[in-house]
This record gives structure tokens, C-alpha cells and sequence, in this order.
């Protein structure tokens, strides 16, 4: 095979090889990075959520009692577990 025919399949998988290199989750600025804030909202747990004010373009997850959850794990995501009540009970990451 002529080095000519090679060229768009190298350009190919180059092209393959190099989009595994970016990141799967693109970072929100205003959450410092990327961070998920949980550390920092653990004095949500015991509240309403309800009565809760969430920053806008908060990356996050509100999970109630029986919610099917995908196991993708977002290291920038809050998750906010709630009970029956709509009191939150675990605050987290992913």
C-alpha cells in the first residue's frame, strides 16, 4: 500500500487517540474549578429543601426515596439526598 493511502487512516486514529486526552467534565468557573460545595453546605443536612437557596448553575443532583440513579460519577456534582419529607439527609460529591 502507497505511504498516501496510510495517511488518512493515521490522521484517523490520531484523531481517535487524542479526543480520549480531553476532559469528560468540563469544570464550571463560578464552582471554583469545578469543585462540588459540599463540604461547605453540610449545614443544609436537617433542613427543608424546600426552604434551601441553591447558588444559580449549581452543578447537582436532588435524589428522593427510590429515585433510579445513574452510577456516572461527576466529581464536580453535589448530590442531595432527601427523605420522604423533602428533608435533606447526606450531602456529597460525585
Amino acid at each position: 500500500m502507497p505511504n498516501h493511502a496510510l495517511k488518512p487512516i493515521v490522521i484517523f486514529w490520531s484523531t481517535i487517540f487524542l479526543a480520549g486526552c480531553q476532559p469528560a467534565v468540563v469544570p464550571d468557573p463560578a464552582m471554583g474549578a469545578g469543585r462540588c460545595p459540599a463540604d461547605q453546605s453540610q449545614s443544609l443536612v436537617g433542613a427543608q429543601l424546600a426552604a434551601v437557596t441553591l447558588p444559580a448553575g449549581l452543578n447537582m443532583r436532588i435524589i428522593n426515596p427510590g429515585d433510579a440513579v445513574t452510577q456516572d460519577f461527576q466529581p464536580g456534582r453535589m448530590n442531595i439526598m432527601l427523605d420522604r419529607n423533602g428533608v435533606i439527609t447526606r450531602i456529597d460529591c460525585g
